[in-house]
């Protein structure tokens, strides 16, 4: 185990050599080798420290079963913080540990340069770990129940921020800002659980903004470092054999590492060495696609449209505007629908009335009924949110466990 753990040691530093001789600079690193259950709780919990949710229970769950029945694996866990702490898997081979630390000093290269994430909190891991010690706090004073239900109804909230506030925001736009500064009635421990659970929702927000550049960027490097050490024939084909598996097309969806890999380096050889490292620093998703996607990359990845028509899903469009712009309103927003709060006081009767942002795509409307009553339990007055549905405005109002909708 001694010599293991010497090798490892070992790779990680020659890793970590020719990061540095490549140009790459990243925070301190702190790698800990974890055993699998460790790891599927930290892959579950998004960090080491956080508060205790069923929710990160089913995640594990989901994580653990896919593992032992050989669905997936994890491979990568990195924490964006100063130190950067990143988690590698006991079970996994030598090889396997070596490629995961080039990931992710790849990825602590991204965290310190890449311009979204220059107003995180680089100490997250400590502020999670003092808000987790709160809530278990909160219930042991006020009992489970309560805590854990308002709990539930801040995560369905808090990804409803706008991450650029400012005076120049649109009012409304940050839902679980607004939700905490008016919310009649909140008692200190509900604000203090809602604003953490929205200062947690801020700092995860650019990893969901740059998941294609900060993926493909730590694919790119891992890549080139490992290609560049003096690996044995059997461990060069298993590199391989890795690394072609990290860059697979999804049969179901986009690979965020083949695609933004595949960016990269068609930036690199159209525009060179220096663009490639400036695109790491001042690019997102949504501006790495519109700007560097192009008519080649689409054909050599066969990217497409497709849409459920008839009741099948069929292929609609292959032409890579097409593609490109339908990839740019997927990513925008990260995915998420805009909510906007537009009256804390509707029918001067102190009642929310909410306006999604309708560009085109419904919402969920399984969905919707369960956060209105989310919304409702944080507002505890009726709540109203008027959408779009079928072509036709529609407002659905929900008093507590009624949701209902009329058509506008």
């Amino acid at each position: 185990m001694a010599r293991d753990l010497d090798r490892l040691a070992g790779a990680i530093g020659e890793v970590m050599d020719r990061a540095r001789a490549a140009g790459l600079d990243f925070f301190p690193m702190r790698y800990e080798l974890c055993p699998p259950d460790v790891l599927y709780t930290f892959g579950a919990y998004g960090m080491p420290t956080r508060f205790s949710h069923w929710s990160f229970g089913k995640a594990y769950y989901l994580l653990r079963s896919q593992a032992n029945l050989g669905l997936a694996k994890i491979y990568e866990l990195v924490i964006n913080s100063d130190p950067c702490y990143a988690f590698l898997l006991e079970s996994n081979s030598l090889l396997e540990n070596t490629l995961v630390a080039a990931h992710v000093v790849a990825h602590a290269d991204f965290f310190k340069h890449n311009w979204r994430f220059q107003g995180t909190n680089r100490q997250m891991v400590h502020t999670m770990s003092a808000f987790a010690e709160r809530v278990r706090l909160y219930e042991a004073r006020l009992g489970r129940e309560p805590v854990e239900r308002f709990l539930d109804a801040g995560l369905a909230v808090a990804e409803q921020i706008d991450p650029f506030p400012g005076p120049r925001s649109e009012p409304g736009r940050d839902l679980a800002l607004f939700l905490l500064e008016r919310a009649p009635g909140l008692a200190d421990w509900q604000r203090d659980i809602l604003s953490s659970l929205r200062e947690e929702a801020l700092y995860f927000r650019p990893q969901m903004e740059t998941k294609i550049l900060n993926e493909g960027w730590a694919t790119l490097w891992h890549a080139r470092i490992l290609r560049e050490m003096d690996l044995p024939p059997a461990d060069t084909l298993e590199f391989a054999r890795l690394h072609a598996a990290v860059l697979g097309p999804h049969p179901h969806g986009l690979n965020p590492y083949r695609l933004g890999c595949h960016l990269l380096e068609s930036i690199e050889a159209r525009y060179g060495r220096e663009r490639l490292f400036e695109v790491r620093a001042v690019e997102t998703d949504v501006s790495l696609v519109r700007n560097y996607l192009t008519p080649e990359l689409c054909e050599q990845l066969n990217l497409y449209v497709y849409a459920e028509q008839g009741g099948q899903w069929q292929v609609t469009a292959t032409g890579w505007e097409a593609v490109r712009d339908a990839l740019v309103r997927q990513l925008e927003n990260c995915g998420l629908p805009y909510i906007f709060a537009e009256d804390d006081n509707y029918r001067q009767q102190g009642e929310l009335y909410l306006r999604h942002g309708y560009d085109g795509i419904e919402l969920d409307v399984t969905h919707l009924t369960h956060t209105l009553r989310h919304v409702h339990h944080i507002w505890r007055r009726p709540v109203h949110l008027e959408t779009v549905l079928g072509g036709r405005r529609t407002l659905y109002t929900c008093t507590g466990k009624d949701v209902t909708s009329r058509a506008l």
